[in-house]
């Protein structure tokens, strides 16, 4: 018998196109239903059924009822991170899907990765940060710096208050349409909650599309400012 952790069955759960459709879908943070996943599968609701009920008892989704319905989501951010980094492996392999919605411009541009901020302002925003000195890359190891810590008081991130060891303070995620890294970690998240809190951005509906307002972009820019590669 072959030891060690079983990444067979894990991708065997992910391989199946209508549940990998599903677990997408949750990449958004937002519980859905059977009903609604069924739909963002494909699939009927009984086969959308019997799906979940296998992603559950694989550890990949929680399931809690509301009265008489149930909602499902991803089981935490480890099952978050793991599909994004696919999915940027998948981007950097070529393994592409050739027929892009009509929102794939916005996503590409701000999405929501699970809890936090992701695409070309998420990318900017970590690149930012590395180029002040708030926060130190070595590989794909990132860690705040005391500059950084004073830096997100200022702005008014309790960074004491993400101290936990059920999750990173900080995590390189590998975004898939940048194929370069976003933050991600508790870190990630709050910064992603001051920006709405803030009312810099909001999320379009039915969508991981992030829609920054104008005034909201020009202070996004303001805050994580990156130096023109040409000045350099």
């Amino acid at each position: 018998m072959k030891e060690g952790p079983d990444i067979a069955r894990i991708a065997t759960l992910i391989g199946d196109p209508a549940r990998a459709n599903m677990l997408m879908a949750l990449m958004g943070g937002q519980a859905l239903t059977a009903t609604e996943l069924a739909g963002a599968a494909g699939v009927t609701l009984a086969t959308a059924s019997a799906h979940l009920s296998k992603l559950e008892d694989g550890g990949l989704l929680s399931q809690r009822r509301q009265g008489r319905h149930r909602y499902f989501a991803l089981a935490d951010s480890a099952v978050a991170g793991l599909l994004e980094n696919l999915a940027g492996l998948a981007a950097t392999r070529g393994h592409l899907r050739h027929r892009p919605g009509p929102r794939d411009p916005a996503l590409r541009r701000a999405r929501i990765c699970y809890d936090h901020l992701a695409g070309d302002f998420g990318v900017r925003m970590l690149d930012s940060l590395i180029g002040r000195g708030a926060i130190m890359a070595d590989g794909e190891a990132l860690q705040l710096t005391e500059s950084g810590h004073r830096f997100f008081c200022e702005i008014g991130v309790d960074v004491d208050a993400l101290k936990t060891p059920r999750r990173p303070l900080c995590r390189a995620c590998l975004d898939w349409s940048e194929r370069r890294s976003h933050l991600g970690g508790a870190l990630g998240k709050a910064i992603f909650q001051h920006i709405l809190a803030e009312g810099l951005a909001k999320r379009e509906p039915e969508s991981r599309a992030i829609r920054f307002t104008r005034e909201g972009e020009r202070r996004f820019l303001a805050l994580f400012p990156v130096q023109d590669a040409d000045a350099a």
